[in-house]
């Protein structure tokens, strides 16, 4: 992995995030070197939680990334950075794949809707859509999750591989 590039990007020391005033409350929690570090394990299961996070309905993606990656200790900068693939020019087309993917799981047959930025369709029009938009969100969050984990899991083990298959080999003691 760019882990060069990657350590210019976070060189960030975690111990100047807890004198922010924002940031106190988190104080101890963020100093925790296993948040900051690039180690493999740390690194792919932020990914896979920020991939999963990101298909949540709800506009709080960076704190549940943040509170995901302190609670199960993982690489902080990775998660936050994750979500952020659901942005304004993404979320429709995901957010419709989700609801498309809800429909086929729930059984109920996907119409389609013209979305008018109005407290008359919150009520009105989203009523029969809501259960397959969150069962999809729901798998869909699952399976980002779960496969992005996994996908980078495996590049990162054969990028090591491929590595190690370069490197000069140590001549055997005769």
């Amino acid at each position: 992995m760019p882990r060069d590039l990657l350590k210019k990007i976070a060189a960030r020391k975690p111990a100047a995030l807890t004198t922010k005033w924002y940031l106190r409350g988190l104080g101890k929690h963020l100093a925790d070197p296993r948040l900051w570090c690039l180690q493999r394990r740390s690194v792919t299961g932020a990914f896979g939680a920020g991939l999963a996070i990101g298909f949540m309905p709800l506009p709080i993606h960076m704190p549940l990334a943040t509170a995901a990656a302190i609670t199960w200790r993982l690489n902080i900068p990775v998660a936050l950075a994750t979500v952020w693939y659901v942005n304004p020019l993404t979320m429709v087309p995901i957010y419709y794949v989700a609801y498309r993917v809800g429909a086929l799981l729930t059984g109920v047959p996907a119409h389609a809707f013209w979305f008018r930025p109005s407290w008359d369709w919150l009520q009105h029009g989203l009523g029969p859509m809501w259960k397959p938009f969150l069962v999809g969100c729901l798998a869909c969050s699952m399976l980002a999750g779960v496969f992005g984990w996994l996908g980078l899991e495996l590049l990162w083990r054969w990028r090591v591989l491929a590595r190690r298959s370069q490197r000069p080999r140590r001549p055997t003691p005769a």
